[in-house]
Protein backbone atom coordinates (compact mmCIF):
# COMPACT_ATOMS: atom_id res chain seq x y z
CA UNK A 1 0.00 0.00 0.00
CA UNK A 2 1.17 3.67 -1.33
CA UNK A 3 0.59 6.66 1.75
CA UNK A 4 0.00 9.69 -0.18
CA UNK A 5 0.14 12.73 2.06
CA UNK A 6 0.73 15.91 0.64
CA UNK A 7 2.98 15.86 -2.32
CA UNK A 8 1.55 14.69 -5.72
CA UNK A 9 3.31 11.71 -7.60
CA UNK A 10 3.33 13.54 -10.66
CA UNK A 11 4.25 17.45 -9.68
CA UNK A 12 7.62 16.89 -11.59
CA UNK A 13 8.08 21.13 -11.84
CA UNK A 14 10.71 23.28 -10.86
CA UNK A 15 9.65 25.92 -7.79
CA UNK A 16 8.36 29.06 -9.64
CA UNK A 17 8.69 31.75 -7.60
CA UNK A 18 5.72 34.54 -6.98
CA UNK A 19 7.22 37.74 -6.96
CA UNK A 20 5.52 41.21 -5.92
CA UNK A 21 6.75 44.81 -7.72
CA UNK A 22 5.57 48.01 -6.23
CA UNK A 23 3.71 50.75 -8.92
CA UNK A 24 0.77 52.73 -9.17
CA UNK A 25 -0.61 55.86 -9.82
CA UNK A 26 -1.68 58.90 -8.18
CA UNK A 27 -5.92 58.79 -8.99
CA UNK A 28 -6.63 55.96 -6.22
CA UNK A 29 -8.24 58.49 -3.71
CA UNK A 30 -11.58 56.36 -3.01
CA UNK A 31 -11.88 54.53 0.20
CA UNK A 32 -13.52 50.85 -0.47
CA UNK A 33 -14.32 50.52 3.26
CA UNK A 34 -17.62 51.71 3.25
CA UNK A 35 -20.28 52.89 6.49
CA UNK A 36 -23.15 51.25 6.83
CA UNK A 37 -26.14 51.80 9.06
CA UNK A 38 -26.07 48.83 11.72
CA UNK A 39 -29.94 48.12 13.25
CA UNK A 40 -28.04 45.72 15.92
CA UNK A 41 -25.53 48.20 17.26
CA UNK A 42 -27.53 51.40 16.91
CA UNK A 43 -24.90 53.35 15.23
CA UNK A 44 -22.40 52.89 12.10
CA UNK A 45 -20.09 49.99 11.17
CA UNK A 46 -17.42 49.49 9.31
CA UNK A 47 -18.23 47.37 6.24
CA UNK A 48 -15.39 45.86 3.55
CA UNK A 49 -16.10 45.68 -0.22
CA UNK A 50 -13.51 44.88 -2.58
CA UNK A 51 -14.30 46.15 -6.34
CA UNK A 52 -12.52 43.59 -8.42
CA UNK A 53 -11.70 43.99 -12.64
CA UNK A 54 -11.33 40.83 -14.48
CA UNK A 55 -11.22 40.36 -18.21
CA UNK A 56 -10.94 36.50 -17.53
CA UNK A 57 -14.97 36.33 -16.40
CA UNK A 58 -17.32 35.75 -19.35
CA UNK A 59 -19.10 33.79 -21.71
CA UNK A 60 -16.15 34.16 -24.09
CA UNK A 61 -14.16 32.36 -21.49
CA UNK A 62 -16.88 29.26 -20.78
CA UNK A 63 -16.62 30.64 -16.70
CA UNK A 64 -19.76 32.96 -17.03
CA UNK A 65 -21.35 31.31 -13.73
CA UNK A 66 -20.41 29.17 -10.98
CA UNK A 67 -21.58 25.60 -11.49
CA UNK A 68 -18.15 23.96 -11.65
CA UNK A 69 -19.71 20.69 -13.64
CA UNK A 70 -20.54 22.77 -17.07
CA UNK A 71 -17.45 23.89 -19.54
CA UNK A 72 -15.21 26.06 -17.40
CA UNK A 73 -17.16 27.95 -14.86
CA UNK A 74 -15.40 26.16 -12.20
CA UNK A 75 -12.23 28.67 -12.71
CA UNK A 76 -14.61 31.36 -11.16
CA UNK A 77 -15.99 29.32 -8.77
CA UNK A 78 -12.80 28.42 -7.61
CA UNK A 79 -11.25 31.91 -8.56
CA UNK A 80 -13.82 34.02 -6.43
CA UNK A 81 -14.07 32.07 -2.99
CA UNK A 82 -16.97 30.00 -3.83
CA UNK A 83 -15.77 26.51 -4.73
CA UNK A 84 -12.44 24.71 -3.35
CA UNK A 85 -11.32 21.02 -4.38
CA UNK A 86 -10.04 18.38 -2.40
CA UNK A 87 -6.59 19.09 -2.84
CA UNK A 88 -4.74 22.31 -4.56
CA UNK A 89 -1.06 23.39 -5.29
CA UNK A 90 1.38 25.79 -3.64
CA UNK A 91 3.56 28.07 -5.20
CA UNK A 92 5.91 25.70 -6.01
CA UNK A 93 2.97 24.01 -7.98
CA UNK A 94 3.25 20.92 -5.06
CA UNK A 95 0.19 18.97 -3.87
CA UNK A 96 -1.51 20.36 -0.74
CA UNK A 97 -4.85 18.99 1.23
CA UNK A 98 -7.72 21.29 1.44
CA UNK A 99 -11.21 19.92 1.56
CA UNK A 100 -9.11 16.49 2.20
CA UNK A 101 -6.31 15.95 4.31
CA UNK A 102 -4.46 13.12 2.92
CA UNK A 103 -5.14 10.34 0.51
CA UNK A 104 -3.89 6.53 -0.44
CA UNK A 105 -2.96 5.07 -3.20
CA UNK A 106 -4.23 1.32 -2.20
CA UNK A 107 -3.41 -0.43 -5.97
CA UNK A 108 -2.94 1.56 -9.28
CA UNK A 109 -6.65 1.57 -9.83
CA UNK A 110 -7.87 2.73 -5.88
CA UNK A 111 -7.32 5.71 -3.99
CA UNK A 112 -9.18 6.39 -0.78
CA UNK A 113 -9.58 10.56 0.20
CA UNK A 114 -9.50 11.15 3.79
CA UNK A 115 -11.72 14.53 4.23
CA UNK A 116 -11.97 16.92 6.51
CA UNK A 117 -14.17 16.72 9.52
CA UNK A 118 -14.66 20.84 10.33
CA UNK A 119 -15.83 22.05 6.50
CA UNK A 120 -19.76 23.09 6.19
CA UNK A 121 -21.41 24.30 2.74
CA UNK A 122 -23.01 27.66 2.51
CA UNK A 123 -26.65 26.42 3.97
CA UNK A 124 -24.99 25.07 6.90
CA UNK A 125 -24.67 21.08 5.75
CA UNK A 126 -21.75 19.27 6.47
CA UNK A 127 -19.76 18.26 4.21
CA UNK A 128 -19.45 14.19 4.00
CA UNK A 129 -18.51 11.41 2.04
CA UNK A 130 -21.78 10.83 0.59
CA UNK A 131 -21.81 14.62 -0.17
CA UNK A 132 -18.35 14.78 -2.08
CA UNK A 133 -19.94 11.15 -3.77
CA UNK A 134 -23.02 12.55 -5.31
CA UNK A 135 -20.82 15.90 -6.26
CA UNK A 136 -18.46 13.65 -8.41
CA UNK A 137 -21.60 11.75 -9.59
CA UNK A 138 -22.90 15.02 -11.42
CA UNK A 139 -19.22 15.89 -12.25
CA UNK A 140 -19.03 12.98 -14.49
CA UNK A 141 -22.42 13.18 -16.00
CA UNK A 142 -22.67 16.23 -16.99
CA UNK A 143 -18.77 17.68 -17.67
CA UNK A 144 -17.43 17.36 -20.94
CA UNK A 145 -13.31 16.73 -19.56
CA UNK A 146 -13.64 15.01 -16.52
CA UNK A 147 -15.24 11.24 -17.55
CA UNK A 148 -12.24 11.27 -19.76
CA UNK A 149 -9.51 12.63 -17.06
CA UNK A 150 -10.67 10.74 -14.34
CA UNK A 151 -12.11 7.44 -15.72
CA UNK A 152 -13.78 6.60 -12.28
CA UNK A 153 -15.31 3.22 -12.62
CA UNK A 154 -17.00 3.29 -8.92
CA UNK A 155 -17.37 5.68 -6.24
CA UNK A 156 -18.18 4.44 -2.51
CA UNK A 157 -18.21 6.99 0.62
CA UNK A 158 -17.94 6.35 4.31
CA UNK A 159 -18.34 8.60 7.20
CA UNK A 160 -15.08 10.95 6.10
CA UNK A 161 -13.57 9.23 3.16
CA UNK A 162 -14.92 8.64 -0.32
CA UNK A 163 -12.78 5.65 -2.24
CA UNK A 164 -12.57 5.99 -6.10
CA UNK A 165 -11.85 3.14 -8.27
CA UNK A 166 -10.72 3.57 -11.68
CA UNK A 167 -11.10 1.67 -14.66
CA UNK A 168 -7.44 1.66 -15.69
CA UNK A 169 -4.43 2.78 -13.55
CA UNK A 170 -4.26 6.47 -13.45
CA UNK A 171 -1.07 8.37 -11.86
CA UNK A 172 -3.02 11.47 -12.63
CA UNK A 173 -6.09 11.02 -10.81
CA UNK A 174 -5.16 13.41 -7.70
CA UNK A 175 -3.59 16.10 -9.93
CA UNK A 176 -6.43 15.83 -12.20
CA UNK A 177 -8.89 16.57 -9.38
CA UNK A 178 -7.05 19.65 -8.64
CA UNK A 179 -9.07 21.05 -11.80
CA UNK A 180 -11.94 23.56 -10.57
CA UNK A 181 -14.02 21.11 -12.08
CA UNK A 182 -13.81 19.33 -8.97
CA UNK A 183 -14.76 22.04 -6.51
CA UNK A 184 -17.10 20.03 -4.34
CA UNK A 185 -20.86 21.59 -4.08
CA UNK A 186 -23.72 20.63 -2.25
CA UNK A 187 -25.69 18.60 -4.81
CA UNK A 188 -28.73 18.44 -2.99
CA UNK A 189 -28.91 21.88 -2.59
CA UNK A 190 -29.84 22.40 -6.54
CA UNK A 191 -28.06 24.94 -8.94
CA UNK A 192 -30.00 28.37 -9.96
CA UNK A 193 -30.66 28.93 -13.35
CA UNK A 194 -28.37 31.46 -13.04
CA UNK A 195 -25.82 28.66 -12.55
CA UNK A 196 -25.62 29.72 -8.53
CA UNK A 197 -24.33 26.60 -6.27
CA UNK A 198 -23.72 26.13 -2.63
CA UNK A 199 -20.01 25.57 -2.27
CA UNK A 200 -17.62 25.63 0.62
CA UNK A 201 -15.57 28.56 0.53
CA UNK A 202 -15.36 32.17 1.51
CA UNK A 203 -17.82 33.57 -0.29
CA UNK A 204 -21.23 33.64 -1.12
CA UNK A 205 -22.27 34.53 -4.22
CA UNK A 206 -25.18 36.60 -4.19
CA UNK A 207 -26.09 37.42 -7.55
CA UNK A 208 -24.53 35.61 -10.77
CA UNK A 209 -24.87 37.23 -14.35
CA UNK A 210 -22.75 36.95 -17.13
CA UNK A 211 -20.69 40.04 -16.29
CA UNK A 212 -20.35 40.21 -12.37
CA UNK A 213 -20.80 38.56 -9.37
CA UNK A 214 -21.41 39.63 -5.98
CA UNK A 215 -20.33 38.06 -3.12
CA UNK A 216 -20.84 38.48 0.38
CA UNK A 217 -18.47 36.24 3.18
CA UNK A 218 -19.37 33.35 4.57
CA UNK A 219 -19.15 33.27 8.71
CA UNK A 220 -18.82 30.21 9.25
CA UNK A 221 -16.02 29.30 6.31
CA UNK A 222 -14.13 26.50 7.99
CA UNK A 223 -10.52 28.16 7.64
CA UNK A 224 -11.76 31.74 8.92
CA UNK A 225 -14.20 34.35 8.23
CA UNK A 226 -12.74 36.52 5.62
CA UNK A 227 -11.64 39.68 5.90
CA UNK A 228 -13.57 41.23 3.35
CA UNK A 229 -17.22 41.65 4.25
CA UNK A 230 -17.92 41.75 0.45
CA UNK A 231 -16.65 41.14 -3.34
CA UNK A 232 -17.63 42.30 -6.07
CA UNK A 233 -16.16 40.29 -9.08
CA UNK A 234 -16.58 43.11 -12.65
CA UNK A 235 -16.13 41.37 -16.10
CA UNK A 236 -14.55 44.39 -18.06
CA UNK A 237 -13.12 42.92 -21.57
CA UNK A 238 -11.63 45.83 -22.91
CA UNK A 239 -8.35 46.79 -22.21
CA UNK A 240 -8.65 50.41 -22.14
CA UNK A 241 -11.84 50.94 -20.01
CA UNK A 242 -10.01 48.25 -17.55
CA UNK A 243 -6.69 50.78 -17.28
CA UNK A 244 -9.13 53.53 -16.73
CA UNK A 245 -11.36 51.77 -13.85
CA UNK A 246 -8.12 51.00 -11.70
CA UNK A 247 -7.06 54.63 -12.10
CA UNK A 248 -9.92 56.10 -11.21
CA UNK A 249 -10.61 54.38 -8.00
CA UNK A 250 -13.90 52.24 -9.59
CA UNK A 251 -11.78 48.94 -9.00
CA UNK A 252 -9.34 47.84 -6.39
CA UNK A 253 -7.53 45.73 -8.27
CA UNK A 254 -7.44 43.83 -11.71
CA UNK A 255 -6.53 40.79 -13.56
CA UNK A 256 -5.15 41.24 -17.33
CA UNK A 257 -4.49 44.53 -17.85
CA UNK A 258 -2.93 45.01 -21.48
CA UNK A 259 0.63 44.39 -21.01
CA UNK A 260 1.46 48.26 -22.51
CA UNK A 261 -0.75 49.45 -19.55
CA UNK A 262 1.22 47.63 -17.03
CA UNK A 263 4.21 50.60 -17.13
CA UNK A 264 1.25 53.01 -16.31
CA UNK A 265 1.25 51.35 -12.56
CA UNK A 266 5.14 50.70 -12.34
CA UNK A 267 7.34 51.90 -9.57
CA UNK A 268 4.42 53.75 -7.54
CA UNK A 269 3.58 54.11 -4.18
CA UNK A 270 -0.37 53.88 -5.15
CA UNK A 271 -0.35 50.37 -6.43
CA UNK A 272 1.63 47.06 -6.43
CA UNK A 273 1.99 44.51 -9.00
CA UNK A 274 2.04 41.31 -8.24
CA UNK A 275 3.15 38.38 -10.76
CA UNK A 276 3.34 34.96 -11.66
CA UNK A 277 4.93 32.54 -14.28
CA UNK A 278 2.57 30.59 -15.58
CA UNK A 279 2.01 27.58 -17.96
CA UNK A 280 -0.05 29.58 -19.67
CA UNK A 281 0.22 29.28 -23.29
CA UNK A 282 -0.69 31.42 -26.67
CA UNK A 283 -0.94 28.39 -29.42
CA UNK A 284 -2.11 27.97 -32.83
CA UNK A 285 -3.85 24.60 -34.09
CA UNK A 286 -3.82 23.92 -37.99
CA UNK A 287 -7.47 22.80 -39.48
CA UNK A 288 -6.49 18.88 -40.81
CA UNK A 289 -9.30 19.20 -42.74
CA UNK A 290 -8.31 22.27 -44.59
CA UNK A 291 -7.12 20.89 -48.18
CA UNK A 292 -3.99 23.20 -48.16
CA UNK A 293 -2.63 22.79 -44.67
CA UNK A 294 -2.66 18.54 -45.31
CA UNK A 295 0.83 19.51 -46.90
CA UNK A 296 3.57 19.63 -43.82
CA UNK A 297 5.70 21.66 -46.24
CA UNK A 298 2.76 24.45 -45.84
CA UNK A 299 2.15 23.91 -42.06
CA UNK A 300 6.01 24.03 -41.54
CA UNK A 301 6.10 26.91 -43.71
CA UNK A 302 3.62 28.91 -41.60
CA UNK A 303 5.76 27.69 -38.03
CA UNK A 304 8.62 29.35 -39.80
CA UNK A 305 7.31 32.25 -40.28
CA UNK A 306 5.86 33.10 -36.69
CA UNK A 307 7.93 35.83 -35.41
CA UNK A 308 7.84 34.36 -31.55
CA UNK A 309 10.45 37.40 -30.06
CA UNK A 310 8.96 39.87 -31.87
CA UNK A 311 5.54 39.28 -30.18
CA UNK A 312 6.73 38.56 -26.76
CA UNK A 313 9.80 41.64 -26.43
CA UNK A 314 7.36 44.11 -28.44
CA UNK A 315 3.36 42.85 -28.72
CA UNK A 316 4.22 41.33 -24.77
CA UNK A 317 6.21 44.27 -23.63
CA UNK A 318 8.38 41.19 -22.47
CA UNK A 319 5.39 39.89 -20.25
CA UNK A 320 6.34 36.11 -21.68
CA UNK A 321 8.67 33.87 -23.37
CA UNK A 322 8.87 32.64 -26.55
CA UNK A 323 7.37 29.09 -26.63
CA UNK A 324 9.18 26.03 -28.26
CA UNK A 325 6.90 23.42 -26.95
CA UNK A 326 3.83 23.03 -24.82
CA UNK A 327 5.14 24.16 -21.59
CA UNK A 328 7.93 26.53 -20.34
CA UNK A 329 11.51 25.64 -19.31
CA UNK A 330 10.69 25.24 -15.38
CA UNK A 331 8.96 22.29 -16.31
CA UNK A 332 11.27 19.07 -16.58
CA UNK A 333 9.77 18.40 -20.15
CA UNK A 334 9.42 21.92 -20.87
CA UNK A 335 10.99 24.17 -23.84
CA UNK A 336 14.78 23.09 -23.65
CA UNK A 337 13.58 19.28 -24.43
CA UNK A 338 12.13 19.70 -27.76
CA UNK A 339 13.02 21.85 -31.34
CA UNK A 340 10.31 23.46 -33.25
CA UNK A 341 11.13 25.37 -36.70
CA UNK A 342 12.81 28.69 -35.89
CA UNK A 343 11.27 32.02 -37.61
CA UNK A 344 13.15 31.86 -40.94
CA UNK A 345 11.27 33.43 -43.70
CA UNK A 346 13.48 32.53 -46.32
CA UNK A 347 13.42 28.80 -45.25
CA UNK A 348 9.39 29.21 -45.21
CA UNK A 349 9.68 30.26 -48.80
CA UNK A 350 11.62 27.42 -50.36
CA UNK A 351 9.13 25.02 -48.50
CA UNK A 352 6.01 26.92 -50.23
CA UNK A 353 7.69 26.29 -53.30
CA UNK A 354 8.81 22.58 -52.59
CA UNK A 355 4.85 22.31 -51.77
CA UNK A 356 4.16 23.82 -55.45
CA UNK A 357 3.19 27.83 -54.46
CA UNK A 358 4.61 30.49 -56.25
CA UNK A 359 3.51 34.42 -56.96
CA UNK A 360 2.58 33.28 -60.51
CA UNK A 361 0.68 36.81 -61.42
CA UNK A 362 2.88 39.22 -59.83
CA UNK A 363 0.12 40.03 -57.07
CA UNK A 364 2.59 39.55 -53.98
CA UNK A 365 0.78 36.07 -52.85
CA UNK A 366 1.86 32.87 -53.76
CA UNK A 367 -0.75 30.82 -55.86
CA UNK A 368 -1.59 26.82 -56.78
CA UNK A 369 -3.64 26.15 -59.87
CA UNK A 370 -5.06 29.49 -60.05
CA UNK A 371 -5.72 29.53 -56.71
CA UNK A 372 -3.83 32.34 -54.54
CA UNK A 373 -2.65 30.58 -51.08
CA UNK A 374 -5.51 32.20 -48.11
CA UNK A 375 -5.72 31.57 -44.50
CA UNK A 376 -8.34 32.51 -42.34
CA UNK A 377 -7.03 32.84 -38.98
CA UNK A 378 -9.74 32.54 -36.11
CA UNK A 379 -9.27 34.03 -32.40
CA UNK A 380 -11.34 35.92 -29.77
CA UNK A 381 -10.53 39.36 -28.51
CA UNK A 382 -11.18 38.83 -24.59
CA UNK A 383 -7.80 37.68 -24.45
CA UNK A 384 -6.38 41.25 -25.54
CA UNK A 385 -3.24 39.86 -26.81
CA UNK A 386 -4.17 37.27 -29.12
CA UNK A 387 -5.51 39.59 -31.86
CA UNK A 388 -2.16 40.78 -31.40
CA UNK A 389 -0.70 37.77 -32.22
CA UNK A 390 -3.35 37.51 -35.16
CA UNK A 391 -1.81 40.78 -36.54
CA UNK A 392 1.99 39.77 -36.00
CA UNK A 393 1.34 36.82 -37.77
CA UNK A 394 -0.57 38.66 -40.60
CA UNK A 395 2.53 40.61 -41.55
CA UNK A 396 4.76 38.13 -41.41
CA UNK A 397 2.66 35.44 -43.49
CA UNK A 398 2.63 38.52 -45.61
CA UNK A 399 6.23 38.34 -46.28
CA UNK A 400 6.20 34.42 -47.99
CA UNK A 401 2.98 35.49 -49.86
CA UNK A 402 0.15 33.63 -47.87
CA UNK A 403 -2.68 35.85 -47.80
CA UNK A 404 -4.10 35.94 -43.80
CA UNK A 405 -7.60 37.16 -43.25
CA UNK A 406 -8.56 37.47 -39.58
CA UNK A 407 -11.48 36.58 -38.08
CA UNK A 408 -11.29 37.85 -34.11
CA UNK A 409 -14.61 37.28 -32.46
CA UNK A 410 -15.95 36.34 -29.52
CA UNK A 411 -18.77 33.92 -31.35
CA UNK A 412 -15.49 31.85 -31.98
CA UNK A 413 -17.38 28.50 -30.86
CA UNK A 414 -19.57 29.18 -33.32
CA UNK A 415 -17.34 28.99 -36.16
CA UNK A 416 -15.83 26.16 -34.81
CA UNK A 417 -18.32 24.00 -34.95
CA UNK A 418 -18.86 24.88 -38.55
CA UNK A 419 -15.24 23.95 -39.20
CA UNK A 420 -15.33 27.49 -40.96
CA UNK A 421 -11.43 28.27 -39.70
CA UNK A 422 -7.69 27.03 -41.21
CA UNK A 423 -6.27 28.08 -38.18
CA UNK A 424 -7.48 28.73 -34.78
CA UNK A 425 -5.30 31.16 -32.15
CA UNK A 426 -6.17 30.52 -28.43
CA UNK A 427 -4.97 30.75 -24.50
CA UNK A 428 -4.69 27.74 -22.63
CA UNK A 429 -3.30 27.09 -19.27
CA UNK A 430 -1.52 23.48 -20.31
CA UNK A 431 0.03 22.29 -16.90
CA UNK A 432 -2.31 23.83 -14.02
CA UNK A 433 -2.07 20.85 -12.53
CA UNK A 434 1.54 20.53 -12.63
CA UNK A 435 1.63 17.41 -15.12
CA UNK A 436 1.40 17.01 -18.70
CA UNK A 437 -1.11 14.61 -19.74
CA UNK A 438 -4.06 17.57 -18.58
CA UNK A 439 -2.58 19.49 -21.87
CA UNK A 440 -2.40 16.55 -24.07
CA UNK A 441 -5.82 14.56 -22.94
CA UNK A 442 -7.59 18.21 -23.80
CA UNK A 443 -5.91 18.90 -27.63
CA UNK A 444 -4.27 15.50 -28.61
CA UNK A 445 -6.67 12.72 -27.99
CA UNK A 446 -8.86 12.14 -30.68
CA UNK A 447 -12.10 12.23 -28.74
CA UNK A 448 -10.76 15.83 -26.64
CA UNK A 449 -12.89 18.62 -26.93
CA UNK A 450 -9.47 20.83 -27.25
CA UNK A 451 -8.74 18.86 -30.53
CA UNK A 452 -9.94 21.78 -33.01
CA UNK A 453 -8.26 21.02 -35.78
CA UNK A 454 -9.11 17.26 -35.72
CA UNK A 455 -5.47 16.18 -35.48
CA UNK A 456 -4.73 11.98 -35.44
CA UNK A 457 -1.44 10.30 -35.03
CA UNK A 458 -1.04 6.77 -34.01
CA UNK A 459 1.95 7.29 -32.44
CA UNK A 460 0.35 10.06 -30.38
CA UNK A 461 -1.93 7.62 -29.36
CA UNK A 462 0.22 5.04 -28.28
CA UNK A 463 2.49 6.93 -26.69
CA UNK A 464 -0.57 8.54 -24.57
CA UNK A 465 -1.98 5.47 -23.86
CA UNK A 466 1.83 4.54 -22.09
CA UNK A 467 1.34 7.88 -20.15
CA UNK A 468 -2.00 7.37 -19.13
CA UNK A 469 -0.27 4.26 -16.92
CA UNK A 470 3.18 5.19 -15.95
CA UNK A 471 3.40 6.31 -12.30
CA UNK A 472 7.42 6.74 -12.49
CA UNK A 473 7.91 10.21 -12.67
CA UNK A 474 10.66 10.57 -14.80
CA UNK A 475 9.30 7.94 -17.72
CA UNK A 476 6.27 10.49 -17.66
CA UNK A 477 8.76 13.42 -18.20
CA UNK A 478 10.36 11.07 -21.26
CA UNK A 479 7.05 10.46 -22.50
CA UNK A 480 5.74 14.47 -22.64
CA UNK A 481 9.09 14.87 -24.15
CA UNK A 482 8.35 12.32 -26.85
CA UNK A 483 4.65 13.67 -27.41
CA UNK A 484 5.79 16.79 -27.86
CA UNK A 485 8.40 16.17 -30.27
CA UNK A 486 5.78 13.88 -32.21
CA UNK A 487 3.39 17.15 -32.40
CA UNK A 488 5.66 19.37 -33.45
CA UNK A 489 7.24 17.12 -36.34
CA UNK A 490 3.74 16.95 -37.89
CA UNK A 491 3.45 20.64 -37.47
CA UNK A 492 0.34 20.01 -35.75
CA UNK A 493 0.04 22.95 -33.57
CA UNK A 494 2.46 26.17 -32.82
CA UNK A 495 3.34 27.17 -29.99
CA UNK A 496 4.18 31.04 -29.42
CA UNK A 497 4.27 32.09 -26.05
CA UNK A 498 4.73 31.54 -22.16
CA UNK A 499 2.77 34.23 -20.36
CA UNK A 500 3.53 36.19 -17.14
CA UNK A 501 0.26 37.10 -15.28
CA UNK A 502 0.16 39.96 -13.26
CA UNK A 503 -1.99 41.14 -10.64
CA UNK A 504 -2.38 45.22 -10.23
CA UNK A 505 -3.74 46.52 -6.79
CA UNK A 506 -4.35 49.81 -4.89
CA UNK A 507 -2.16 50.46 -2.47
CA UNK A 508 -3.63 48.62 0.99
CA UNK A 509 -4.60 45.94 -0.29
CA UNK A 510 -3.11 42.52 1.14
CA UNK A 511 -3.38 38.87 0.50
CA UNK A 512 -4.71 38.98 -3.11
CA UNK A 513 -1.34 37.96 -5.15
CA UNK A 514 -1.28 35.92 -8.55
CA UNK A 515 -0.14 32.14 -8.24
CA UNK A 516 1.21 30.02 -11.04
CA UNK A 517 -1.60 27.39 -11.26
CA UNK A 518 -4.48 30.65 -12.58
CA UNK A 519 -7.01 29.02 -10.15
CA UNK A 520 -6.78 30.89 -7.07
CA UNK A 521 -7.93 34.76 -6.81
CA UNK A 522 -9.93 35.56 -3.77
CA UNK A 523 -9.33 34.04 -0.70
CA UNK A 524 -10.04 34.88 3.30
CA UNK A 525 -6.73 36.71 3.22
CA UNK A 526 -7.46 39.30 1.11
CA UNK A 527 -7.61 42.32 3.23
CA UNK A 528 -8.22 46.34 2.43
CA UNK A 529 -6.60 48.95 5.15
Amino acid sequence: MRILKLVAVLASVGVIATSLVGCGNSNSQNSTASMTDSASTGGLTSEKVFNYGTTAYGVAMGNAGLDPHISYMGWSSVRYGVGETLFKFNEAMELEPWLATSYEQVDDTTIIIYLRDDVTFHNGNKMTGQAVKKCFERLLEKHDRAPMDLDVNSIDADGQTVTFTTNKPNPAFVNAICDPYGAIIDVDAGITEDDNVVGTGPYIAEKVSPTEINLKSYDNYWSGKAKVDKVNVKSITDGDTLTMALQSGEIDATQGLPYASLSLFQNHTDYTISSADTSRLYMMAYNYKTEVLQDVNVRKAIASAIDKEGFTKTLLNGNGTPAVGAFPSNFTFGNEKVTAPAYDLEAAKQLLTEAGYTDTNGDGYVDKNGQNLTIRWLTYTSRQELPKLAESAQATLKQIGIDVKVNATDNYKDFLKKGDFDIYASAFVAAPTGDSQYFFMTHLDDNSVGNTGSYHSERIQELMNQLRIEFDTDKRSDLAIQIQQQVLDDNAYTFASHLKMSFVTKKGVTGFTAHPSDYYEITNKLDIN
